[in-house]
């Protein structure tokens, strides 16, 4: 008998794949004409990260017992949120691989299997729910990412919404993407005596591959939409020449087209 929990992420993998497919009839902003696709696959993203995020943060508020104990302690809902979100990366891995190379998009597939091992565990073995619940507020700061990457391919930057996208972008990192981060690894390394060894290893890896990514990542929008932004006032007179450059959340495409690539 197939598990429920695997029977909800393949109907939320087929929920997202037939999201991806309805918008390719819906029209595309003119100013994203140029990359379709990656206007579709952020909305996707950012739908994703709206459910499973506000979903965790009232989860959590709801029913604190979750990071009281988070091995045991879930309602029934909550593993529901686990498998709806390992469904979401699922099809968002079809997603790139259909439309991209594998070039150009192993380094996010690298990120999504890691996730889909770790929020995986807690489906199959209905333990661990509460950390993946604590690792779902992740989910907050990358709305905040999808809806800067939206403003970025509909030419809104600079403008006030891309400024307070940005600033959001970074508040959001800080409290809802390392602090949980830094909380998971501290919980990890107490309760390491309770955790087989096999899940510590998968757990560190992917804290550390995560937390790392995030860091970067805070450093580039940084770097990018406020220190850059402060440090070059407009110059009376002078123009930017044409095929300014972009910065797609850690994507900083330069005028000859080739492309430094962080993602989150």
């Amino acid at each position: 008998m197939v598990p429920w929990g695997l029977l909800v992420t393949g109907a939320s993998f087929a929920a997202f794949r037939g999201l991806h497919w309805t918008l390719q009839l819906l029209p595309t902003p003119g100013s994203a004409a140029q990359d379709r696709w990656k206007w579709r696959n952020i909305c996707v993203s950012l739908v994703h990260s709206l459910l499973t995020g506000v979903g965790a943060l009232l989860g959590l508020s709801l029913y604190p017992q979750m990071a009281a104990d988070p091995i045991h302690g879930h309602p029934l809902w909550a593993l529901v949120l686990v498998a709806v979100s390992v469904g979401y990366f699922l099809a968002d891995g079809a997603d790139m691989l259909w439309n991209q190379t594998l070039g150009q998009a192993w380094e996010l597939l690298c990120h999504h299997l890691v996730v889909v091992s770790c929020l995986s565990t807690a489906i199959l073995s209905s333990h661990y729910v509460g950390l993946s619940m604590v690792s779902l507020l992740l989910e907050l700061n990358s709305a905040c990412l999808h809806l800067r990457k939206l403003l970025l391919l509909s030419h809104q930057a600079p403008s006030l919404a891309f400024s307070m996208t940005s600033w959001a972008t970074l508040a959001t990192l800080a409290l809802f993407r390392l602090v949980p981060l830094g909380w998971m690894s501290l919980w990890l390394i107490r309760q390491q005596h309770q955790v087989p060894l096999a899940l510590v290893i998968l757990g560190g890896t992917g804290l550390v591959t995560v937390g790392t990514m995030s860091v970067m990542l805070g450093v580039r929008i940084l770097v990018s939409d406020v220190l850059r932004s402060r440090s070059r006032p407009p110059i009376p007179g002078h123009k930017e020449p044409r095929g300014p450059r972009r910065c797609y959340d850690g994507e900083l495409a330069t005028r000859d087209g080739s492309i430094l690539s962080l993602k989150d």
